[in-house]
């Protein structure tokens, strides 16, 4: 398998430069040459199958020769070793937890998955391989959880200072060892410019060997898929149509790599991009017209992206149709009141506890079955509901118990550097450390 940048103007690759390079000379993203068919019995009888069996055929076209199929297995084995339980919430919708890893985080798989790969690529060089990400909040703790002792490869996370909740900073900044976090004075969008501008420097390049293990990175991407086929795994015991998924969508790789397993054969009805009110691409599927916005604060901070980098890859896998795109996608835009107003509601209803995330998803969902009788459907729940105490709690109205792996952490002391939201301070951060 190899990879094609998205701006067509630098050469293809293989699974193992993509994922060192992260981004392609020519500032596009990387997009599979092809996309591997899941095969129809594989579908067919895909209870049968083990989760780690499942992940491997998954996986194995993307990877190709770059790892072997032996390590690969242990790979996978390693990234989904935890539970991704599918569980209703009322008669009509069912909530995937992905909150279940390390980091309390959906983010936990794609992280390492690839810190895995990346571990294992650096045996084969001898340059240290630095990892540069901006995180919104969950990448961050995840990258750090995911790579923290990998030999050979160092992890430096540009966050934006007071955006972040603070289970997310004390995941991101209380590793030590080969991880170092940036806290930047300015938006996501800007964390996201500064990583994006690092790749492109010349003089960076020729000193560090660099990589982003943000979503725009393959080998961080591709894995999500995983728990698409691991919850239709599920959602075949007791439903006889495929579901409709509402996925809480900010730089969009998420529902990106859902859409990838759909058109490798995962079955489903249709997708939802619940966005907050950093919302193009909903405003793109309603209106045919895609234009960037100025990032936005809100309670789902994960979603506060007004310009996502996944959205090209959207366009790519289904030829930039519009109408092809707008069939397969319904595009919701949630207030930060319509938020805590559902958390309230399934929190009385149905005693289940949504974050604001999945409370976005949530919400997109039940307007869209509404206008869709008889269809089920099933949001993804992104994060713990720890992770955001000062909205969850003043919702319910008290406090949420916290979990025994989030515990140690609140005797931790955050470790960051403060930087201006520049490029040339980053630059120089990481020139002279």
């Amino acid at each position: 398998m190899n990879y094609y940048s998205l701006n067509k103007k630098a050469a293809n690759v293989d699974f193992r430069d993509a994922t060192i390079k992260g981004q392609a000379p020519d500032k596009g993203l990387y997009f599979p040459e092809r996309i591997p068919i899941v095969d129809a019995d594989t579908i067919k009888n895909i209870g049968n199958y083990s989760k780690e069996a499942l992940a491997l055929e998954i996986m194995l076209p993307y990877v190709g020769n770059t790892i072997s199929k032996t390590d690969l297995q242990k790979i996978v084995t390693e990234t989904i070793h935890f539970p991704f339980p599918l569980v209703p919430v009322n008669n009509d919708i069912y909530s995937l937890e992905l909150f279940h890893g390390p980091t309390l985080a959906f983010k936990d798989v794609g992280a390492r998955f690839m810190s895995r790969c990346l571990g294992y690529f650096s045996t084969q060089q001898e340059k240290k391989i630095t990892v540069l990400v901006a995180t919104s909040g969950d990448t961050g703790g995840a990258v750090a959880n995911g790579f923290l002792g990998v030999e050979g490869v160092e992890v430096v996370i540009l966050y934006p200072s007071g955006k972040v909740s603070p289970v997310q900073e004390l995941q991101l900044t209380t590793c030590g060892q080969n991880i170092k976090a940036l806290e930047v004075k300015g938006s996501f969008d800007d964390c996201q410019a500064m990583v994006k501008d690092a790749f492109m420097d010349a003089d960076l390049n020729n000193h560090l060997t660099l990589t982003s293990a943000n979503s725009i990175n393959v080998a961080r991407w591709l894995p999500q898929q995983l728990y698409y086929f691991f919850a239709y795994q599920q959602w075949i015991k007791e439903n006889d149509t495929a579901p409709v998924i509402s996925v809480p969508s900010g730089n969009f790789g998420n529902i990106c790599a859902g859409l990838l397993a759909h058109v490798s054969g995962l079955p489903v009805d249709h997708f939802i991009a619940a966005c907050n009110v950093n919302d193009a691409v909903p405003e793109y599927l309603r209106t045919g017209n895609y234009q960037s916005k100025k990032a936005v604060s809100t309670i789902s901070n994960a979603m506060d992206v007004g310009s996502p980098s996944n959205f090209v890859r959207v366009l790519e896998l289904f030829q930039s149709s519009y109408q092809t795109i707008s069939e397969k996608i319904s595009g919701y835009t949630v207030s930060d009141k319509i938020t805590m107003q559902t958390i309230a509601s399934v929190y009385q209803n149905n005693h289940y506890l949504l974050d604001p995330h999945g409370a976005v998803a949530y919400y997109a969902l039940s307007e869209y079955l509404g206008s869709h009788p008889g269809k089920k459907g099933m949001i993804l729940e992104t994060a713990h509901p720890v992770k955001f105490p000062d909205t969850v709690e003043e919702v319910i109205g008290k406090s949420i118990e916290i979990p025994d792996s989030v515990k140690p952490l609140f005797s931790l002391v955050k470790k960051s550097v403060l930087i201006d939201p520049t490029f040339s301070e980053l630059k120089s951060w990481l020139l002279t450390r």
